[in-house]
């Protein structure tokens, strides 16, 4: 949809709103226009998860506490799998913590049209708004897990010889927002493609733990380098890999850091995130019959 301010006789409209036909109009100079809705729309999604708990944002804390105290066990003690010489607690949370921002924004916009079905239907504005709320939401959840990981990052750095962390704690931020835009360009797709084939809902969170599995979270690359060579660059090609790599590297001084491989990440993130607006921009203007 496009917006014009126009003058007819004697009225004079504020807004006229009419079809988009042209699939690189997305609309996103007036997403600046309703940059109060967004933070209406953050404020809501953050505060909503936990209104009714009764340990409220704690959980932040908990949930990557027991995720990774699980893993210890299973993957550490049990299966015995190598974390590259660092402690098995502070080496799993510093890939849950990225992991937890990609997947929550990834299975969150993943449901944009359907679960927003009602409010699309009364009002308009932008509708990219809503993923992208999801993903200053889940930037704001993020930014308190990674506290957490910086605290117990420090703790095993005073206390700890293993831990080396290096100069690329300058690329740290630029991981993030790969990783979020990898989630919105994801989403953004599938929430498309859901309003006619409603199967992938429910394919969504099986997906996304397959996806985890596929990428170096429970277990470093090198591990894949050293006894299964022949799967690195199938590995490889999941976008995710290299990002996560690259943030263990930055904190733990482990990991395989190239700047090639973070290079296909980065285009891929970015062909991804266009092609997923593109397909959006096209959706939104019909979902309404289909949802």
């Amino acid at each position: 949809m496009t917006s014009k301010k126009i003058e007819d006789d004697n009225e004079s409209w504020d807004l006229v709103l009419e079809p988009s036909t042209n699939w690189y109009s997305l609309g996103l100079s007036q997403i600046l226009r309703f940059k109060d809705l967004l933070f209406l729309f953050v404020r809501r999604d953050f505060v909503s998860i936990y209104k009714q708990t009764i340990l409220g944002p704690i959980w932040f804390f908990i949930q990557p506490v027991i995720t990774a105290l699980t893993y210890v066990v299973i993957f550490g003690l049990l299966a015995d799998i190598p974390t590259d010489g660092v402690a098995p607690l502070l080496f799993y949370m510093c890939g849950i913590t990225l992991w937890n921002y990609f997947s929550d924004t990834l299975s969150k916009t993943a449901d944009t049209f359907t679960s927003n079905a009602s409010i699309f239907g009364k009002v308009y504005f932008p509708r990219m708004i809503v993923p992208l709320s999801v993903v200053l939401s889940n930037l704001v959840k993020f930014a308190i897990q990674f506290a957490l990981f910086i605290a117990v990052w420090i703790y095993y750095l005073i206390t700890d010889n293993s831990v080396h962390p290096t100069k690329a704690l300058l690329l740290v931020p630029v991981l993030i927002l790969l990783m979020g835009f990898l989630g919105l360009g994801f989403g953004i797709i599938i929430t498309s493609m859901t309003t006619k084939y409603r199967d992938l809902k429910f394919l969504v969170t099986f997906g996304v733990q397959l996806l985890m599995y596929a990428s170096p979270i429970v277990f470093p690359l090198s591990l894949v380098s050293e006894k299964y060579p022949q799967y690195k660059l199938l590995l490889l090609a999941n976008p995710i890999t290299s990002i996560v790599e690259a943030f263990k590297y930055a904190f733990l001084g482990v990991g395989e850091f190239n700047w090639l491989y973070l290079g296909y990440s980065f285009v891929f993130t970015l062909m991804l995130f266009f092609i997923g607006l593109v397909v959006f921009n096209k959706v939104e203007k019909s979902f309404m019959d289909t949802v």
